[in-house]
Protein backbone atom coordinates (compact mmCIF):
# COMPACT_ATOMS: atom_id res chain seq x y z
CA UNK A 1 0.00 0.00 0.00
CA UNK A 2 1.15 3.56 -0.78
CA UNK A 3 0.07 7.10 1.34
CA UNK A 4 1.35 8.20 4.37
CA UNK A 5 0.93 6.28 7.42
CA UNK A 6 1.67 6.13 11.20
CA UNK A 7 2.05 2.77 13.40
CA UNK A 8 0.85 2.93 17.37
CA UNK A 9 1.33 0.13 19.29
CA UNK A 10 -1.34 -0.98 21.88
CA UNK A 11 -0.61 -3.40 24.87
CA UNK A 12 -3.08 -4.82 26.77
CA UNK A 13 -3.24 -7.51 29.57
CA UNK A 14 -4.53 -10.98 28.92
CA UNK A 15 -5.09 -13.73 31.24
CA UNK A 16 -5.34 -17.40 30.12
CA UNK A 17 -5.56 -20.81 32.00
CA UNK A 18 -5.70 -24.10 30.68
CA UNK A 19 -9.03 -26.22 30.75
CA UNK A 20 -9.62 -29.63 32.14
CA UNK A 21 -9.16 -30.89 28.11
CA UNK A 22 -5.51 -29.75 28.06
CA UNK A 23 -6.59 -26.23 25.58
CA UNK A 24 -6.09 -22.79 26.56
CA UNK A 25 -8.53 -20.06 27.54
CA UNK A 26 -8.11 -16.49 27.73
CA UNK A 27 -9.57 -13.13 28.19
CA UNK A 28 -8.55 -9.55 28.34
CA UNK A 29 -10.00 -7.67 31.37
CA UNK A 30 -9.80 -4.40 29.87
CA UNK A 31 -11.69 -5.37 26.47
CA UNK A 32 -15.38 -6.44 26.96
CA UNK A 33 -15.91 -9.36 25.70
CA UNK A 34 -12.70 -10.10 23.90
CA UNK A 35 -12.20 -13.67 24.66
CA UNK A 36 -9.46 -16.60 22.98
CA UNK A 37 -8.87 -19.97 23.44
CA UNK A 38 -6.28 -22.39 22.10
CA UNK A 39 -4.68 -26.04 21.57
CA UNK A 40 -1.84 -24.50 23.40
CA UNK A 41 -0.79 -21.36 25.36
CA UNK A 42 1.11 -20.33 21.79
CA UNK A 43 -1.90 -20.85 19.74
CA UNK A 44 -3.94 -19.00 22.55
CA UNK A 45 -1.56 -16.15 22.61
CA UNK A 46 -1.30 -15.76 18.51
CA UNK A 47 -5.26 -15.95 18.57
CA UNK A 48 -5.15 -13.12 21.54
CA UNK A 49 -2.52 -11.12 18.95
CA UNK A 50 -5.58 -11.15 16.22
CA UNK A 51 -8.30 -10.75 18.59
CA UNK A 52 -6.94 -7.87 20.48
CA UNK A 53 -6.07 -6.23 16.96
CA UNK A 54 -9.79 -6.48 15.77
CA UNK A 55 -11.26 -5.39 18.93
CA UNK A 56 -8.98 -2.15 18.85
CA UNK A 57 -9.39 -1.96 15.00
CA UNK A 58 -13.14 -2.17 15.39
CA UNK A 59 -13.52 0.21 18.26
CA UNK A 60 -10.92 2.99 16.07
CA UNK A 61 -13.98 2.83 13.83
CA UNK A 62 -16.71 4.07 15.56
CA UNK A 63 -17.07 8.01 15.42
CA UNK A 64 -16.57 8.29 19.23
CA UNK A 65 -13.90 6.20 19.84
CA UNK A 66 -12.16 6.04 23.05
CA UNK A 67 -10.32 3.10 24.26
CA UNK A 68 -10.40 1.62 27.73
CA UNK A 69 -7.34 2.47 30.60
CA UNK A 70 -4.67 -0.30 30.39
CA UNK A 71 -4.68 -2.32 33.54
CA UNK A 72 -1.11 -3.06 34.83
CA UNK A 73 -0.58 -6.87 34.92
CA UNK A 74 0.80 -6.35 38.39
CA UNK A 75 -3.00 -5.60 39.50
CA UNK A 76 -4.60 -7.83 37.97
CA UNK A 77 -5.85 -10.91 40.34
CA UNK A 78 -5.53 -13.69 38.65
CA UNK A 79 -5.77 -17.24 40.22
CA UNK A 80 -2.61 -19.39 40.75
CA UNK A 81 -3.29 -21.59 37.86
CA UNK A 82 -3.88 -18.10 35.69
CA UNK A 83 -1.19 -16.70 33.32
CA UNK A 84 -1.12 -12.99 32.60
CA UNK A 85 0.93 -11.98 29.86
CA UNK A 86 1.08 -8.13 28.08
CA UNK A 87 0.08 -8.72 24.39
CA UNK A 88 0.84 -6.08 22.21
CA UNK A 89 -0.24 -5.06 18.66
CA UNK A 90 0.65 -2.32 16.26
CA UNK A 91 -1.85 -0.84 14.37
CA UNK A 92 -1.36 1.24 11.04
CA UNK A 93 -3.39 4.43 10.09
CA UNK A 94 -2.90 5.91 7.40
CA UNK A 95 -3.44 9.52 6.46
CA UNK A 96 -7.11 11.15 6.91
CA UNK A 97 -8.21 7.86 8.62
CA UNK A 98 -9.96 9.73 11.73
CA UNK A 99 -11.95 12.02 8.68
Amino acid sequence: MNGVYSVMKFTYPAVFKKTEQGSFEGYFPDLAMCRVTGDSLDDAIRNAIEAEREWISLELEEEDAELPAITDPEDIDAAQDEIVRSIGVNIRFFEGWDE
